[in-house]
């Protein structure tokens, strides 16, 4: 087993292990009748944060790198062949996913080159089912496996107008002429997109493989360059030891992969420099001359760049040859991704974990903090009563409903409140709603339709983006006055009645501003540079602004979700305390009447209540417990994990 599916299956293991220490944790809470909407929506994030945990490794190179090669040799040795088609010449055609996604069935789904024509991105066609071909995929056949593995592969002959209405085919490219054949035919690929979904172990723990059709591919499917690249936790950029870096190799690793974290290159075919002319020692300073001018061309340390052999690495783990293995160097390789990317994905998902729980339980003994307190004066109260006369008893009586009084004009106050913070609402999704959002998109796409200048399309998407992050600040600037506003209301309740309550729970429309920065600092990298686009950068620029509003509209969809949701909790802990105290009161009245018609019944309710107070405690107890127990699976470190994995 490498040392990177080692480590995986570690990962693997201690989401299991946060999930069992999650579920135990929510058992107590819902038995001590603690739960509530903001708990529920806490241990739900909780939850789709594990259950959902991806880790992505693209895979880019030039075609005949080895790419394919390579993937086979990290991830699928164990079938005893290779599972992606690896052979001379371009075998991957078009950009392709391997994931596991239970709600599917083995197969490959190939989305039509045609969709290209249209006004849409890869992303928004993810949902469309009936657009795509898929072809079942026979996880007991290898051969089988293989045979749909080509079809990723395919190609086909179309004329030049239809390769162009694709933006495949661009006159002004110097090297279009060569791509026409003789009977005035162009080959594009057959497919735009492939999504594999294949039972492997690690796939289904959460790995996503992303094969990339070549470093041209890289500029003219968006899909790639906004999303599944950037998107990826770690990049292997593949470069062939017997060519090196050249010119595309530069652009491509400086305008899309380098100054990324776990951005890694791999020289490989290094077996091209084993000659049995030379001596170990002369390959192996050839082997190291050549990583030194491949780091020095990238600007990276010669730590970052990898020379390996997938074909001889794959070879060696198929035949268990443990010396071929180690002379391909493909072991260091998967050594260094499995310590860059999972510790640091894990470290990123650990600190979300531990905030959720920590504001989780803050929440939850607050509101046993309240019990205890509620408790704890009813006592004092009946113990006073020991011994007094009816008067006394009349007067306390007198006092609770006092202070009911005084509690329920503070409620009367909250409506008000209520009403304001229902018209913030609706006015937070006046900018933020995906109506206007659609609505700047089409006004920006007949912007750039009209336009017959590249400065006017510029000005059309730099347009686009300042309305986007203007919607986005007023949408903001709302949430903060309801953040204030509920700030005020939660501190009155605590000071005037003793609730247990802390600041309302924050938040913030900052993160999808920056996701938008960051989508136009992409744009900005693909077209800022020219004083003029050519025809063919016009074309890209139409298909590549699909792209950004698709991946602008899953940016305000996140967006309205996570406001909807907030709005729906942000009062409930308010609320919470609130009914906990108007129970509390009507308990304490109901005592005393008791008390007033019968006063032998006073031991039993100090008796009931020292009961209760000691119960409480138990479960304060129990929760912090089962917290260190949560925050201690979180914590633990994965080498210790491998019997649970």
């Amino acid at each position: 087993m490498s040392n990177l599916v080692q480590k995986f299956q570690e990962y693997s293991g201690w989401r299991n292990n946060v999930m069992a220490a999650l579920e135990r944790y929510r058992a107590c809470v819902s038995a001590a009748d603690l739960a509530d909407p903001v708990s529920d929506q806490h241990f739900s994030r909780l939850k789709a944060r594990l259950t959902d945990d991806k880790l992505s490794i693209a895979f880019v190179a030039e075609f005949s790198r080895g790419k394919s090669e390579l993937i086979n040799a990290i991830f699928f040795a164990d079938y005893g062949q290779r599972i992606l088609p690896s052979s001379a010449g371009r075998t991957t055609m078009c950009p392709t996913e391997l994931l596991y996604d239970e709600t599917f069935p083995p197969s490959i789904r190939l989305l039509p080159i045609e969709t290209r024509a249209e006004a849409a991105s890869t992303s928004d066609y993810k949902d469309i089912n009936h657009v795509w071909t898929v072809l079942p995929l026979d996880i007991n056949s290898g051969e089988g496996m293989l045979d749909a593995f080509k079809q990723v592969s395919l190609t086909k002959r179309v004329p030049v107008e239809e390769a162009k209405r694709y933006g495949l085919y661009h006159e002004d490219d110097p090297d279009a002429s060569l791509a026409v054949g003789d009977d005035g035919l162009v080959e594009i690929s057959q497919w735009r997109h492939a999504i594999v979904n294949f039972p492997h172990p690690l796939l289904k723990q959460g790995l996503v493989i992303i094969d990339t059709p070549g470093l041209n591919a890289i500029g003219t499917e968006p899909e790639l360059t906004l999303n599944l690249i950037p998107n990826a936790h770690a990049v292997l950029f593949i470069l062939a030891a017997d060519t090196g870096v050249t010119r595309s190799d530069i652009d491509v690793w400086r305008d899309h992969i380098g100054g990324g974290p776990a951005r890694l290159v791999v020289l490989n075919k290094i077996d091209s420099m084993w000659d049995e002319l030379r001596t170990a020692e002369e390959v192996e300073e050839q082997i190291e001359r050549q990583v030194g001018t491949v780091a020095h061309t990238l600007n990276l340390s010669t730590h970052q760049v990898f020379p390996i052999s997938a074909q001889k690495g794959l070879v060696g783990k198929v035949n268990r040859d443990a010396a071929l293995l180690e002379k391909s160097r493909l072991p260091a390789l998967e050594s260094a991704l499995s310590e860059e990317l999972i510790p640091s994905k894990r470290e990123i998902v650990r600190g979300q974990l531990e905030t959720e729980v920590n504001e989780l339980t803050a929440a939850k003994l607050a509101l046993l903090a309240s019990r205890s307190r509620n408790v704890v004066e009813q006592l004092v109260e009946l113990k006073s009563l020991r011994g007094k006369n009816q008067t006394i008893i009349e007067h306390m009586m007198k006092r609770v409903d006092l202070e009911k009084k005084e509690f329920d004009s503070s409620l009367l106050k909250l409506q008000g409140t209520r009403a304001v913070f229902t018209r913030l609402s609706t006015e937070v999704f006046t900018s933020l709603g995906m109506d206007i959002l659609k609505a700047e998109i089409h006004n920006t796409r007949e912007a750039m339709e009209k336009s017959k200048f590249s400065s006017g399309m510029r000005s059309a998407v730099k347009d686009f983006f300042a309305h986007v992050r203007n919607n986005l600040t007023l949408s903001g600037q709302k949430t903060d006055e309801i953040t204030e506003m509920m700030t005020v209301m939660y501190r009155k309740f605590s000071t005037e009645h003793g609730l247990a309550l802390s600041a309302p729970m924050p938040f913030s429309l900052e993160k999808y501003l920056k996701e938008i920065e960051l989508i136009e600092s992409v744009y900005h990298k693909q077209f800022g540079a020219a004083a003029m686009l050519t025809m063919p950068q016009v074309s890209l620029m139409t298909k590549f602004f699909d792209s950004i509003a698709s991946r602008v509209k899953q940016s305000f969809l996140q967006a309205n979700r996570d406001v909807e949701a907030w709005l729906k909790v942000v009062m409930a802990p308010l609320e919470a305390q609130i009914w906990e105290h108007r129970s509390q009161l009507k308990k304490r009245r109901q005592s005393i009447e008791r008390i007033h018609v019968a006063t032998d019944s006073l031991e039993e309710k100090v008796q009931a209540l020292e009961e209760m107070q000691a119960e409480i405690e138990g479960q304060k107890r129990e929760l912090h417990g089962l917290e260190a127990d949560l925050k201690g699976a979180i914590a633990a470190e994965l080498s210790a994990l491998k019997a649970a994995a």
